[in-house]
């Protein structure tokens, strides 16, 4: 027998979206697809369970779209989690008596197919607002009956607007509106995963692609059971790392963060369960430190649907500043210099230390992140766009909006951007957030023996000193790829002429 999860789709606040024809069953049972796209999970999946609210069987439908997983800003780190992902569900399918078909094409040719061949009298599915995702289903509307549910987040794109109407552009004001509406129940309530799912068999599928298969070095076990394992060990339980996040969060060396993006990227776990998580997180803190921090880590979730609705509004983004202001700014077209940034090689010990974590493990720890994303766009002024679509094919977490937003917001030409003028700097962030070096010397080992003292300037090591660490500057570890106090005055200049022309001509 189903939960009666599903009767609850009747009273929560769910936006869906249906067009395109309908078609008839022969067989005498309504059969329904759950067309899995970013939605990797079965508890609070509303996909999932209008699916099985209107069929009395249902056919788990994953299409691998070679527009996306051929992708050159798809790497394989990402694509052997996003396998792995799917072993893991179709394993609780089959625990609940169902199974994944699997099926390798273009959706606009397999869901007509599918639904053709099962008589399927609609096709569920999680909407998604990418421009790519928005093309792709409005032209499967047209040949299909398809149903778009709520899930990926909390606040639909069109949600939060300003008092005139229009989308909001910088963060405190949207997050503000966003607070009003959906906390203290707002949200609507999550749905327990159904018990058993009535399958529709008549389908054969592919079978998950075994390569690129996931390193054991990645750090991130795929699947729902692991996302919700990590949910509780950090915000739930007695004393939680949630109430540490606000003065942890920023150190490299230590772990001070959920660690649950990669989750939440492929839906191994709903927006409305963490999101849920951090607001009782909130209202049980012991303290006002403890309620800070629940505070801080939900306002970081935030931005996620901040990033999503920028990008919904404004595709541009994507190819282009969000700022035009800086459209005639001279970038360097440095082949060398960035070849070195992505090596992990540019003679900055926290830069090159992130960007070896990037390489090695699939992620980067946020505040490294901002660090690494300066320096490239700061100190050596390479456009943004090459950094960003490094980060879109090396990260397991990478999510296009985020990684698009964060990207801008370092290079000063995005929406609620950080002033043109703020410039990371590469040696006192390392001192600031990895004070004893141990960061570092995890993932640059050449460093190991490096005193403290010289940990994050290297170049500063006397001679005898670096033949006592066993490491030559300039032999086992580069020197600086760049004076930061001279590169960020080249920076400021050209930022500024850039502001200057766009001046002149308006």
């Amino acid at each position: 027998m189903i939960l009666e999860a599903p009767k609850l789709l009747r009273i929560a606040n769910i936006r869906t979206e249906m067009r395109g024809p309908m078609v008839s069953n022969k067989s005498g049972k309504k059969t329904t697809i759950w067309w899995i796209r970013r939605d990797l999970r079965l508890e609070d999946n509303r996909a999932l369970n209008a699916a099985l609210e209107e069929g009395d069987e249902v056919i788990p439908l994953f299409v691998i779209d070679p527009t996306l997983v051929n992708s050159a800003r798809m790497g394989d780190q990402r694509l052997g989690f996003l396998w792995d992902g799917l072993r893991k569900l179709q394993d609780a399918l089959r625990e609940r008596g169902a199974d994944l078909v699997v099926k390798r094409g273009d959706p606009l040719q397999v869901l007509p197919a599918v639904v053709k061949k099962s008589g399927a009298v609609r096709v569920h599915a999680e909407k998604d607002y990418t421009p790519y995702a928005r093309r792709r289903d409005g032209k499967v509307k047209e040949q299909v009956p398809l149903v778009l549910n709520s899930g990926l987040t909390i606040a639909h794109p069109d949600d939060i607007r300003t008092n005139d109407g229009g989308p909001y552009q910088v963060y405190s004001y949207y997050m503000r509106k966003w607070k009003d509406r959906f906390l203290d129940g707002g949200m609507g309530n999550t749905l327990p995963a159904p018990a058993r799912i009535p399958y529709h068999a008549a389908l054969n599928g592919e079978s998950i692609p075994e390569h690129p298969r996931l390193p054991e070095r990645v750090p991130f076990s795929a699947g729902e059971i692991e996302a919700q394992k990590r949910l509780k060990s950090f915000a739930a339980g007695e004393d939680p790392p949630v109430y540490d996040y606000d003065t942890l969060r920023d150190r490299p060396d230590l772990d001070g963060t959920s660690k649950l993006s990669p989750y939440l990227h492929l839906g191994m776990i709903s927006a409305r369960q963490v999101v849920s998580a951090a607001e009782r997180a909130l209202q049980r803190a012991p303290d006002k430190d403890s309620a800070r921090s629940a505070e801080t880590w939900l306002e970081e979730l935030i931005w996620r649907d901040f990033y999503i609705a920028i990008l919904y509004h404004f595709p541009s983004v994507l190819e282009r500043n969000f700022r035009d202001a800086y459209d005639p700014l001279v970038w360097r077209s440095d082949e060398d210099a960035f070849a070195r940034w992505k090596e992990g090689k540019t003679g900055y010990p926290m830069v090159d230390a992130g960007m070896r974590q990037l390489l090695d493990t699939g992620w980067m720890h946020n505040r490294v992140r901002m660090v690494a994303a300066s320096f490239l766009v700061k100190d050596l002024l390479i456009d943004w766009r090459w950094g960003e679509t490094w980060f879109m094919k090396r990260l397991v977490d990478t999510d296009l909006a985020a990684n698009n937003g964060g990207w801008q917001w370092v290079a000063g030409t995005g929406t609620d951007a950080s002033p043109y003028f703020r410039i990371f700097n590469p040696i006192s962030q390392s001192e600031k957030h990895d004070p004893e070096g141990a960061y570092i010397r995890r993932y640059l080992p050449e460093l190991a023996g490096v005193p403290g003292a010289f940990i994050h300037q290297p170049w500063k090591m006397p001679l005898e000193v670096q033949r006592e660490s066993g490491c030559i500057i300039g032999e086992d570890y580069p020197q600086p790829l760049v004076d930061h106090s001279q590169a960020r005055e080249r920076t400021l200049k050209a930022y500024q002429e850039a502001r200057e022309k766009s001046e002149g001509e308006t």
